[in-house]
């Protein structure tokens, strides 16, 4: 079996059971599956490596804490950086409306959503877009227009009759 298809087999057996496990040692199920995942990321990255492993799981699972503690120990310290400024971030509009139209974003293709946040939310010009996306203008264009369009489908169906 060629290493990717190892990858995937390891994934689809082990997945949840160290979500599981990173969850009991964080506290936290979101920060659990980011560190996970960047132990599957990290496999991937050198799937040779899966051949000479003797307990991929066992492997996965000590990059998956290490990688959990790594994150902690960074997100300590720009805590404390932050608290030395004195005034707290700004958080962005959480009001309800916000929500919605996060919500209904996350619903598009990832190419529209990436099209519409960098061009609306970023204020980002056309070309620009282009470039930091890599596509073409035209590309660009039509993903505004059908990401417009099914952005709004999705906010009329959150309407109220």
């Amino acid at each position: 079996m060629d290493p990717p298809a190892q990858v995937a087999d390891i994934y689809a057996s082990s997945y949840r059971r160290l979500v599981v496990q990173l969850f009991a040692v964080t506290g936290d199920l979101g920060e659990a599956q980011e560190a996970v995942q960047e132990a599957f990321v990290r496999l991937l990255c050198h799937p040779g490596r899966v051949a000479a492993l003797d307990n991929p799981e066992s492997w996965l699972r000590r990059v998956a804490v290490n990688a959990a503690r790594t994150r902690h120990r960074r997100r300590r310290l720009l805590d404390t950086l932050l608290r030395r400024q004195g005034a707290p971030p700004e958080v962005p509009d959480l009001s309800p409306d916000h929500v919605v139209l996060m919500a209904a974003l996350r619903r598009l293709p990832r190419g529209q959503r990436d099209a519409l946040a960098l061009h609306y939310l970023a204020d980002l010009p056309v070309d620009e877009v282009a470039r930091t996306l890599d596509v073409s203008v035209g590309t660009v264009k039509s993903r505004l227009s059908r990401g417009r369009a099914a952005l709004a489908d999705h906010l009329k169906e959150r309407e109220p009759a």
